[in-house]
């Protein structure tokens, strides 16, 4: 699996993300290659070698060239990006960056979502930042983006709307649930850009995984702080199956009602929580009763403990960050003869892929038809070529 983190040491911009990736093994040539299928004229790359306190790294400047002017909205950009030749999944990953920025802009100036307008200029910048990123990882062919808790800057920024504080407003609330570090440096660290960009590529926000370390791209940004290089790095490596940093939570009780533990998992999923188990304890005074345990990622942390002490009897909640390695999945439908079933496929090592049928679907469609469950299975089973794993003997 190729890993590729943003270590934002320095923040994060449009074009330093861009530039970082272009650093990172596509180099400049590959990132205008790939923004000729955007069909977007008015623009040139500007790319350039350089030292930031000593340390080198890819500068990125984009040159605006048209002379008509004009204001594009989400709609706009999205009839763009779908008529462009993009491949489907750089179209789709793009516009969901232009989806979050929209809709941050929208919460923070109360506007309706298609009223909201990026400036010809801004539009332009932010095309070239946010699709040359997304197919620039694309060619990289990577697989899990990561990213570094992202550091806030502090102080003013002049905009369209006159002196705004930093962070940004439309930063803040793209990054709701993300985790952040307080402002160390007077500046605009983080953009509205780089804030889209990550919490919409980023799989995962934390510490640079184990990996096998391949090659590192550096940005370079503008902005000039005291004391520490305003630079982005994009680590690029490969990583053992589906390995990612989880927290497991706990809890003891022994006066829970046990009919109110489907509702308390029910909410708990809903806060981000990747699974849940109730394990049968005897507690304290020798009264029987239950541990609770939750597994979640380490940015839905604030919104589970919430849901355990807010739903549960639960005096207080224990948790710890720990490591976990999956294999890699992927969902196909299934069309049947009873209806459509999702099946789940995990590649094993050395390649061997293996199956399981989603059992909601299974159910849904026995419910459906009037048929036995086990028929519906073995109808599955018989499209899937027979392919069920069998069980082996001790």
């Amino acid at each position: 699996m190729k890993i590729a983190y943003f270590d934002c040491f320095a923040g994060i911009s449009g074009n330093m993300a861009l530039a970082a990736v272009a650093d990172a093994g596509i180099g400049p040539r590959g990132i205008r290659q790939a923004l000729l299928g955007l069909k977007l004229p008015g623009y040139r790359l500007h790319f350039t070698r350089r030292r930031e306190q000593g340390l080198a790294g890819l500068h990125l400047e984009v040159e605006i060239t048209a002379r008509r002017r004009r204001h594009r909205n989400l709609a706009d950009i999205t009839r763009l990006i779908r008529s462009s030749r993009l491949p489907a999944e750089v179209k789709e990953k793009s516009l969901a960056v232009f989806s979050a920025l929209a809709r941050a802009e929208a919460k923070v100036h109360q506007e309706p979502l298609d009223q909201v307008h990026f400036h010809e200029v801004g539009a332009v910048d932010a095309l070239v930042d946010v699709v040359g990123t997304v197919a620039g990882l694309f060619a990289l062919k990577v697989d899990r983006v990561l990213c570094s808790p992202l550091p806030l800057g502090r102080g003013e920024v002049r905009c369209e709307h006159g002196l705004l504080p930093i962070p940004a407003p439309a930063t803040l609330a793209l990054l709701e649930g993300v985790p952040v570090l307080g402002g160390a440096e007077t500046g605009e660290m983080v953009t509205p850009t780089g804030a889209a960009l990550m919490r919409t590529l980023a799989d995962d926000f934390g510490p640079l995984p184990a990996l096998t370390l391949a090659k590192t791209g550096v940005g370079l940004g503008d902005r000039k702080f005291t004391g520490r290089p305003n630079l982005l790095r994009l680590i690029t490596g490969e990583a053992g199956p589906g390995e990612e940093t989880v927290v497991e939570f706990s809890a003891n009780l022994d006066d829970f009602p046990a009919e109110r533990f489907a509702y308390l998992m029910e909410q708990l999923f809903a806060a981000g929580a990747l699974d849940v188990a109730v394990l049968p304890a005897q507690m304290k005074k020798n009264r029987p009763g239950a541990l609770l345990q939750v597994l979640g990622r380490p940015q839905d942390r604030p919104a589970i403990i919430r849901a355990l002490l807010l739903h549960s009897t639960t005096l207080g909640v224990r948790y710890a960050e720990m490591f976990r390695t999956t294999l890699p999945r992927r969902i196909e439908t299934l069309p049947t003869r009873f209806g459509r079933v999702r099946v789940k496929w995990a590649r094993r090592p050395g390649g061997v892929e293996t199956a399981h049928p989603e059992s909601d679907d299974l159910c849904r469609l026995a419910r459906r038809s009037g048929r036995p469950l086990s028929e519906i299975e073995a109808e599955v089973w018989r499209q899937l070529g027979g392919r069920r794993p069998k069980p082996k003997r001790a």
